[in-house]
C-alpha cells in the first residue's frame, strides 16, 4: 500500500492539489486512510471555491484507500457501487484541508465506508458515504 501514498495511483489527486498521507487498520480490523488538500487552480471555480465534484473525488478515493488497507492478500476494491456526498461549508483555495476515510463494515462482496474533509479548525466541510464492490482472490 505504501506505493500508493501520494496520489493513490490516480493522477487527478495530484492535479487538484491533494495527497494521501497515511493509512492503517484499527483494533476492529477496519481500515482508515488520511490525506491533505491544498487546492490547485484546476480544483477551483473562478471565485476560488473548491468544486463539489473535486471534493467528491477525494471523498471517494480516501474511502477506497481505507477499504484496501483492511483487505488481505490480493483482495481489493473493484468499483464504487453507490456514493452520497453532503456539503456543509465552502472550501476555498489558499486554505489547507485534511480528509479521512474509514471503513464502517466489510462483507464478503461489499464494503461500506465514510469520509470527511475538514478545515484547519476541524470543522467538517463535506462528508461522503459509499458502498464498494469487492474483488476477492478466491472469487475466480
Amino acid at each position: 500500500m505504501d506505493r500508493w501514498l501520494g496520489n493513490g495511483g490516480m493522477a487527478i489527486i495530484d492535479a487538484v492539489g491533494a495527497s494521501i498521507t497515511s493509512y492503517g487498520v484499527d483494533g476492529e480490523d477496519l481500515g482508515w486512510a488520511e490525506g491533505e488538500l491544498d487546492a490547485t487552480d484546476l480544483a477551483c471555480n473562478p471565485h476560488g471555491g473548491v468544486q463539489g465534484g473535486v471534493q467528491a473525488i477525494l471523498l471517494d478515493a480516501i474511502i477506497n484507500f481505507a477499504i484496501n488497507a483492511a483487505l488481505f492478500g490480493k483482495d481489493r476494491t473493484k468499483a464504487t457501487i453507490e456514493m452520497k456526498t453532503e456539503f456543509m461549508r465552502g472550501a476555498k483555495q489558499g486554505q489547507k484541508y485534511t480528509f479521512r476515510g474509514e471503513v464502517t463494515r466489510i462483507g464478503r462482496q461489499v464494503a461500506y465506508g465514510e469520509s470527511y474533509i475538514r478545515d484547519a479548525a476541524g470543522e467538517v466541510i463535506s462528508r461522503g458515504t459509499a458502498t464498494f464492490l469487492l474483488h476477492r482472490e478466491a472469487d475466480h
